[in-house]
């Protein structure tokens, strides 16, 4: 088993990939293989509407991070996706990454468990954890928890050592997570499936 580490931050080694680190020590120490990806500090296109990825099954810019993420996606079985927080929302950039991603190939997403976590020097970490957090439940995604909201508090990488009670937060979100995946390659193993999808039914009020 495996879950992939997404670092939403242009800086590759800064406060959330801290973060990451932690809940990565223990999956390792839960058996559960780890891969971080990086979205890193290239220009990255947001989503034009274009719907070509429906005839694809990836996104039509071929500009690497996010199809790169799809072809992870595939072979992952959870996720975190981490952020930094600026102006009290999500970067921008895992916000073009996932709009794209989950557009495309939502299917790779769904029914594996996943989690979110927002890095802050105060606030708005909490507003940041809802945005993410409707990626993974319009996809058909079990979202993992922790004992408090996914956030943790410094500027920089060092910082995140004096918050005792976010480190904490990180490391039972990701026992939670071992124990989801788990659950979920044992019921595999014992004949449950997951549920089938119905086809999607979309209702427009204004016609």
């Amino acid at each position: 088993m495996k879950v992939l580490l997404v670092n939403g931050s242009c800086n590759k080694n800064g406060s959330t990939k801290r973060a990451l680190n932690e809940i990565s020590k223990i999956l390792i120490d839960e058996g559960i293989e780890t891969e971080f990806f990086d979205i890193g500090n290239a220009e990255i296109r947001d989503c034009c509407g274009c719907l070509a990825c429906r005839d694809l099954g990836k996104c039509v810019f071929e500009d690497g991070i996010v199809n790169e993420l799809i072809e992870k996606a595939k072979t992952s079985d959870g996720f975190v996706f981490g952020t930094p927080v600026y102006y009290a929302h999500p970067s921008a950039r895992i916000l073009a990454v996932l709009d794209r991603a989950f557009y495309a190939a939502k299917k790779h997403f769904a029914f594996k468990p996943a989690s979110t976590i927002a890095v802050a020097r105060r606030s708005g970490t909490t507003a940041s954890l809802d945005v993410l957090n409707k990626y993974l439940t319009v996809s058909n995604m079990p979202l993992v928890s922790s004992n408090y909201w996914n956030n943790i508090h410094g500027k920089v990488a060092d910082d995140l050592e004096q918050d005792l009670e976010g480190l904490q937060i990180m490391r039972i979100l990701a026992r939670n997570l071992a124990w989801v995946l788990k659950c979920i390659d044992f019921a595999k193993n014992n004949g449950i499936q997951r549920p089938e999808l119905e086809d999607k039914i979309m209702t427009n009020y204004i016609r």
